[in-house]
């Protein structure tokens, strides 16, 4: 087998021409960049949207995603909390994207059941739909705050992806194959910082404010999220994390590049958050494999032999003791390309 090539179009086609599709959490950030990827690039037989927010579909589909232009459109009210609509919403789908989470540190941390029904137990349903429905693929999800998390909503997250890993000794040898996307801060995300401080900008603030000077984030954009996602589908054996290979950038810098003449004023770290993310611990890298574009930890499962991406990926393992931290990371966001960064925002 050929060395692995995160734009292999050939095996992108194979796998989504023709397939049924369902994404949950489908109206978000994420899930509609996705969408409009996937109904750009591929032919799927069926793509359909999962989600409880009615208003968020409707203006999806009168922006354009509608069933009319895109005959494969399909979408579901529906929360990830029920088991019985959503395993009616994946009956004769090949591939779930699992992107419904309550994601927000702050929000977690003052609802913390809201939060574990939504990412740990929403993702037991997503499992066990997949498992009785026999859907082909899943892949979830994460964050870099499922590792070593010090907030609820890292915590879930961490609960989530041990479900979703812990799945393919549930569906058998032939079933369903579950693997976890973790990956950093999406840019221009809802909520994220860039859209926040370009919208303290636009409302005539005085000053920006930066929870601790020292902060450092992984960086990645929505379509650099969806394609990584995509080529993972390709490769994915179940039971893996993925882990892609981004800049590292602070946030000050980004305060900077957005308003370089306006003061940051330090307002302190909000409950919950961390002053660095972390995607790889020292105790992960020890079942943690390297490409080119990314790191693959492996699942502690007997049956599971890392020579397959060794042998035929050209992949080697990292060193004893490797932590792929955002303030220790080799690749950074200059303030230059972190200002190409807020006008892709803008667009």
């Amino acid at each position: 087998m050929a060395p692995f090539d995160p734009n292999d179009s050939d095996a992108l086609h194979e796998l989504m021409d023709g397939a049924s599709i369902l994404i949950t959490g489908g109206t978000g950030s994420f899930g509609k960049s996705f969408v409009e990827t996937v109904l750009r690039e591929y032919n799927p037989r069926r793509l359909a949207i999962f989600s409880r927010d009615e208003l968020k579909q409707y203006d999806m589909q009168v922006g354009g995603l509608d069933q009319n232009t895109h005959p494969a459109l399909r979408y579901f009210i529906g929360d990830i909390r029920d088991q019985d609509r959503l395993t009616m919403a994946t009956r004769s789908v090949d591939i779930i994207i699992h992107a419904a989470a309550l994601k927000q540190v702050p929000t977690a941390e003052y609802n913390p059941f809201e939060c574990i029904h939504t990412n740990v137990l929403g993702a037991e349903n997503v499992v066990r739909s997949a498992i009785q429905n026999d859907v082909k693929k899943v892949i979830a999800l994460s964050t870099d705050k499922a590792a070593s998390p010090a907030n609820l909503y890292g915590a879930s997250k961490l609960a989530s992806d041990k479900i979703f890993i812990a799945g393919n000794n549930l569906s058998g040898e032939n079933g369903c194959r579950f693997s976890v996307v973790r990956y950093g801060n999406v840019a221009g995300s809802r909520g994220s910082v860039i859209p926040y401080f370009m919208g303290l900008v636009a409302q005539g603030a005085k000053c920006l404010p930066i929870t601790d000077d020292r902060m450092t984030r992984f960086s990645i954009t929505l379509n650099e999220g969806v394609n990584f996602v995509l080529s993972c589908a390709t490769s994915m054996r179940g039971g893996e994390i993925f882990v892609p290979k981004i800049p590292s950038l602070r946030i000050t810098d980004i305060a900077k590049a957005v308003a370089p003449d306006m003061p940051q004023e330090i307002v302190g770290i909000r409950p919950g958050e961390k002053l660095h993310e972390v995607m790889i611990t020292e105790d992960d890298a020890r079942t943690t494999l390297e490409l080119s574009d990314r790191y693959v930890i492996e699942p502690a499962f007997a049956w599971w032999s890392r020579k397959s991406y060794m042998d035929d990926h050209g992949a080697t393992p990292v060193a004893e003791g490797f932590r792929y931290g955002s303030e220790t990371n080799v690749d950074w966001l200059d303030q230059e390309a972190i200002k190409d960064l807020i006008k892709a925002v803008k667009t």
